[in-house]
């Protein structure tokens, strides 16, 4: 068990909302795979973002979601997949996460923990990853984790009707057994519940430029006035690591392909800062049944997909990055395989996302509890 030492200056999310938003214009080149140049002033920043302005979301009248910059949890458990060796046990995930977001929040009632970050106004979006399992449902956001945080978001008063799940492409969504290619939902899902896939092309704002170059944010996401972040610890053959920040960001865009370059970085950290991004996300639940250290985001190699059997939580996804980066590389070097850095693939994308306030980087000040069930 681990508890690291958190420091009193561990950067706080709204001290640095400025110049989290200031990354619309923190790139000078015109491509968006150029080098960073120094953050513009926010003066300049809100003239960059034009009418994206008006998608910033805002809690409900005097609630304030909770926000702990450095501090995750994670909870292991031993047993917890089924033979098949792919997909939890449902009991297993609903434990895991009640633990979890208990010592999160210090509270002991799973709904009272989401109450939280989640308020019965809230139009709340979830966000799993299924890349990985569109063939087969080998690896992906589990539809029993996801479970458990629909459950624990109605239990904090949010209505059925007002939860959303969505994913880029059908095959994805399938990936993840929450829906099949057709969109019918897994009868285990409360009645109310609705999803959708956007192809990357279901978006009604307005282009906002962003990274040296433009995009758009899904509808499913611009929509919501809350979102829940359920993603991996993968390998990626691009951009070194995918977790919680890009899963968001490449997950929620319409041209994601236009911010592959120079290993995604620093496009990632970039299109995470706007504004109407930092200002829906709030909480990221990690699935960690199972992991990729290399070969990734896909599932091509079954060798590289090993169990790790743990769910983490957080509401920093730069700190959480750092961990599941963490992660991967140990099981890389168990492997005998080079450091992603020597394999020509750093995720930088992480420092710099800390460079522009979204997290804790230091691992030193990265507060991790880890607790065993």
């Amino acid at each position: 068990m681990s508890d690291h030492d958190d420091r009193s200056h561990v950067v706080r999310r709204r001290q640095l909302l400025g110049s989290a938003a200031a990354a619309a214009l923190a790139l000078a080149a015109g491509r968006a795979g150029a080098q960073p140049a120094k953050s513009a002033p926010a003066k300049d920043v809100a003239k960059a973002e034009g009418g994206s302005a008006s998608l910033v979301a805002r809690p409900p009248a005097g609630f304030v979601p909770l926000s702990l910059p450095g501090r995750i949890v994670r909870v292991d458990k031993a047993n917890t997949l089924l033979d098949n060796g792919l997909w939890p046990k449902q009991e297993a995930a609903t434990a895991m996460l009640e633990r979890a977001m208990s010592e999160l929040t210090g509270e002991s009632d799973l709904g009272r923990a989401f109450a939280k970050f989640v308020h019965p106004a809230d139009k709340v979006a979830i966000k799993p990853n299924g890349i990985a399992g569109r063939k087969g449902a080998t690896m992906a956001a589990n539809k029993e984790l996801v479970l458990a945080v629909v459950r624990g978001v109605i239990a904090a008063g949010v209505p059925a009707t007002n939860i959303h799940i969505y994913e880029q492409y059908p095959s994805f969504m399938a990936g993840t057994r929450i829906a099949d290619k057709a969109g019918v939902i897994d009868p285990d899902f409360p009645a109310g519940i609705t999803t959708s896939v956007h192809e990357n092309k279901d978006a009604t704002m307005d282009e906002l430029p962003v990274a040296g170059g433009k995009t758009r944010y899904v509808r499913a996401f611009t929509e919501a006035t809350a979102v829940i972040n359920v993603t991996q610890i993968k390998d990626h053959g691009i951009c070194g690591y995918t977790g919680t920040l890009k899963n968001i960001t490449h997950g929620s865009i319409v041209n994601p392909h236009d911010f592959h370059a120079h290993n995604a970085s620093p496009q990632i950290a970039q299109l995470y800062a706007q504004r109407l991004v930092t200002s829906r996300v709030r909480l990221h639940v990690t699935d960690g049944f199972k992991l990729i250290y290399d070969e990734g985001p896909l599932d091509k190699n079954p060798a590289r997909r090993i169990p790790h059997e743990a769910v983490y939580v957080c509401t920093d996804p730069v700190a959480m990055d750092v961990i599941g980066w963490g992660v991967v590389e140990k099981h890389r070097l168990d492997a005998g395989l080079p450091t992603l850095k020597d394999a020509g693939r750093e995720p930088t994308y992480i420092r710099v996302a800390s460079e522009l306030g979204l997290g804790v980087f230091d691992k030193n000040h990265i507060r991790l509890r880890e607790v065993r069930i």
